[in-house]
C-alpha cells in the first residue's frame, strides 16, 4: 500500500493519507441484511430487546478471531455464550463492575476488538468519552440498552421486537425456538432502516433465518429447556 502523509517541519506527521482503517468484523449471514457492512470498527452499535441478538453478534465476530469483552452481565454465564459460538478463550468478562464500570470498559477497549457493556445510568460526558474511545482504538462498542433508552450518536441501533415462542403442541411440548423481527437504523451507511425476520434462538440453537414453522420444528421431539430462557427471564427481573 502507498504510504503518503502530510508532515509538519518538525517531522511529525499532520494527515497520514496512506492509513486505513482495519476491515469490519464479520456478522452471522442471518444478519448481513440488517448489517450488510459487518461490524466496522470504531463503530458504535446499540443492541435492546434481546440478549440473544447481543450473543450472537459477539459469537460470529469471536468464531473469526476477535477478543470480545463483557460488562455489566452477572446473569450471562459461559454456556449461554459458548451456544451462540463465542470462543471462551477469546472472551473477558466483567459481571459487575460497580462504580468502576466507565474504568473498566474504557480499559478494555484498549485491549480487545469488541466490548459489550450494560451501562448502570447514562451519563452524557461518559458516552462522549467511551464512543470516542471506541473510534481512537478501532473498536466496537455495543452498549445494551433496555427499554426505550438510546446511546446517543450510536453509528447502528440494532432492536429486536419480542416473538413468540414455538415447540408447545397440542398442551404438551418444550419451547423450541423464538421468531424475532430485528430493526436496525442509524446514521451514515446505516441510515436506511432495514430488518429481518430470525429464529433467535434457533430450534438448534444459535440464529438462523426465519423459515416456515414446519421446516424447523417437530414438536414431538424431546429436547431440553434451553439454558438462554432461563438466563433472560431473570435478565428481564432485575432491570
Amino acid at each position: 500500500m502507498l504510504d503518503v502523509a502530510i508532515r509538519k517541519p518538525d517531522g511529525t506527521v499532520a494527515v497520514d493519507l496512506g492509513h486505513r482503517s482495519a476491515p469490519p468484523l464479520p456478522v452471522h449471514p442471518a444478519l448481513g441484511s440488517v448489517l450488510p457492512g459487518g461490524l466496522r470498527r470504531g463503530s458504535t452499535v446499540q443492541v435492546s430487546g434481546s440478549i440473544s441478538l447481543l450473543l450472537a453478534l459477539l459469537g460470529t465476530a469471536s468464531q473469526n478471531g476477535a477478543w470480545c469483552a463483557l460488562v455489566g452481565f452477572p446473569l450471562i454465564s459461559a454456556q449461554a455464550a459458548d451456544e451462540y459460538g463465542v470462543d471462551l478463550s477469546r472472551l473477558a468478562i466483567v459481571p459487575e463492575p460497580g462504580t468502576g464500570w466507565t474504568t473498566a470498559v474504557g480499559a478494555l477497549l484498549d485491549a480487545v476488538d469488541v466490548v459489550a457493556a450494560r451501562p448502570p445510568r447514562l451519563v452524557p460526558g461518559d458516552i462522549r468519552r467511551l464512543t470516542s474511545r471506541a473510534r481512537t482504538r478501532e473498536a466496537v462498542l455495543m452498549p445494551y440498552l433496555m427499554g426505550s433508552s438510546e446511546w446517543p450518536g450510536a453509528d447502528v441501533r440494532l432492536n429486536a421486537q419480542s416473538g413468540e415462542w414455538s415447540g408447545i403442541g397440542q398442551g404438551y411440548g418444550r419451547l423450541r425456538a423464538r421468531r424475532v423481527e430485528i430493526r436496525a437504523e442509524g446514521k451514515g451507511a446505516a441510515a436506511r432502516p432495514r430488518q429481518a425476520e430470525l429464529w433467535l434462538p434457533a430450534d438448534n440453537g444459535g440464529i438462523e433465518l426465519a423459515t416456515s414453522l414446519a421446516d424447523v420444528i417437530d414438536v414431538r421431539a424431546p429436547r431440553q429447556p434451553r439454558h438462554e430462557l432461563l438466563q433472560e427471564s431473570r435478565a428481564g427481573r432485575t432491570a
